[in-house]
């Protein structure tokens, strides 16, 4: 019998714990089929480390042209198949990902991290002195927003609205959330860079939107739409997933002081910190594809058109792969999660996560002595994003600790 938990549920995983949700589908239904639920279809669902990797290396059988989400591919598929780089396949895939990749040149990307880091450093700094605060609000939010907004030149008096639209696009504060609100959210900032595409390709300057609006994919310009879905997918994976990360590192932290205290006294490195904070946020939990041809995964028979779920969350926590996979470990190693994805469609922007994650430990550690949970933080609803809306905490500065 499968599990019964409805994954297309928002609220399932904060009523559920998912951890031991995985573990057991993971031992006793490791590829299963997920029945239709209220008018949409049913897909196949993937837990285990093994097969979620062979689905990612699996490319030319199962495609990510009709979406990558599953809300999405329930509804019916993704119009941006084909235009955006996260639901378009080969061989225009490697076309948009060459032109993507200039997006995150060597000359770019130091700017932006030199950026990055003094923000943080500032942030960070600022709320040392505040005693309680909210660490999404006052922190989180401020990062990953600016340093993609930096990248693609987007004005600073657009980027409050910009971080409102974000956080409804894939996930909510509240159970009862309408999908039009979220619906809202994603046209309101298509729109809003489908505007900016048209300025840019009129007044071009030295920016990522400018870039692309000059640019040609197999013989012909970008047309101002998929110059706004691509900049879209690098505005929302970019916020999202870091936005959750950071909030995720200061409650671990809270959390297990003993792990704090093995970083701030230098006992693991910052970078193989980043890794194992990444793995143990996990904020994409799942990432779709359609299966083109009739196929065997982990021994059940999927057919074409079948919707394929690959489940981050669960493979990152694969007790075959990880060692005690639920314990924090800030000096793991080996630690190949799958939390950028893997294979043709690994996150462009991973070198961007993972500058930011580290800027904020290193502002941590400079500024910080002791975190402590000042309440219970809040959890977001969605099924695809796994994280906190709220963290109220108390930093007590280094110097005092």
């Amino acid at each position: 019998m499968s599990p019964s938990l409805d994954l297309t549920d928002p609220a399932a995983f904060v009523r559920h714990d998912p951890h031991a949700f995985w573990r057991e589908t993971r031992r006793e239904h490791p590829v299963y089929w997920h029945e239709p639920s209220g008018g949409r279809p049913g897909f196949w669902v993937v837990s285990r480390y093994a097969d979620v990797l062979a689905c990612y290396d699996d490319w030319k059988r199962l495609s990510s042209a009709r979406g990558t989400v599953l809300d999405v591919l329930l509804r019916g598929g993704d119009s941006a198949g084909g235009k955006m780089l996260a639901v378009t396949d080969r061989p225009r895939h490697r076309h948009l990902r060459n032109l993507m990749l200039q997006a995150f040149s060597p000359r770019r990307l130091g700017e932006v991290a030199a950026k990055v880091e003094a923000r943080t450093a500032r942030l960070v700094a600022a709320v040392t002195e505040l005693g309680r605060f909210d660490f999404a609000a006052e922190v989180a939010e401020h990062i990953p927003m600016n340093t993609i907004c930096d990248l693609l030149s987007i004005p600073e008096q657009d980027r409050k609205e910009l971080l409102q639209w974000s956080k409804s696009a894939l996930s909510s504060e509240r159970p009862d959330s309408a999908e039009l609100d979220s619906l809202e959210a994603r046209n309101e900032i298509v729109l809003y860079l489908m505007d900016l595409a048209f300025e840019r390709r009129a007044h071009p300057g030295d920016d990522v939107i400018s870039m692309m609006a000059g640019a040609e994919v197999e013989g012909r310009p970008l047309t101002p739409e998929e110059i706004a879905l691509n900049c879209y997918s690098l505005l929302l994976g970019g916020d999202e997933s870091s936005r959750m990360s950071g909030i995720a590192a200061v409650l671990a932290f809270a959390r297990d002081p003993g792990e704090w205290r093995r970083l701030r006294e230098s006992s693991v490195g910052l970078d193989t910190a980043v890794e194992e904070i990444l793995r143990w946020a996990t904020p994409g939990m799942h990432f779709a594809r359609t299966a083109l041809v009739d196929l065997t995964l982990g021994g059940r028979r999927v057919r074409a058109g079948d919707i394929v779920t690959m489940w981050n969350t669960s493979a990152n926590n694969d007790e075959t792969v990880f060692t005690g996979p639920r314990v924090l470990d800030l000096g793991r190693r080996p630690n190949k999660h799958l939390t950028f994805g893997h294979g043709p469609h690994f996150c462009v922007g991973a070198f961007l996560g993972r500058t930011e994650l580290r800027a904020l430990l290193e502002s941590l550690v400079a500024c910080v002595g002791e975190i402590e949970l000042d309440g219970t933080p809040a959890r977001i609803y969605s099924n695809f994003l796994y994280g906190y809306s709220t963290l109220p905490v108390r930093f007590l500065p280094r110097a005092q600790a």
